[in-house]
């Protein structure tokens, strides 16, 4: 069997992911941003904000999803779980 290959690390403190480890998660990043920007140009915050932060909420759960599934197990750490990178 193969060790599976995280997209995205767990954050050393707290609960939940840090910066990717992959391209793959890199790619997934560099999208939300670029969804986010697409988001605030089609819908300017200023003039309809709530199908901003209704684009922002979808895409945040999206992203949430796919760190969900590709990303370390999320849990409760308090830093001395790995040795520092």
């Amino acid at each position: 069997m193969t060790e599976r290959r995280y997209w995205f690390q767990a954050k050393r403190y707290g609960w939940g992911w840090g910066l990717p480890l992959t391209w793959e998660g890199w790619l997934v990043l560099v999208a939300f941003i670029a969804l986010i920007a697409a988001a605030a140009w089609l819908f300017p915050p200023a003039a309809v904000p709530n199908a901003f932060a209704a684009c922002v909420v979808v895409l945040a759960a999206l992203l949430t999803a796919v760190c969900w599934q590709t990303g370390e197990p999320p849990r409760w750490r308090w830093g001395g779980d790995r040795p520092p990178q």
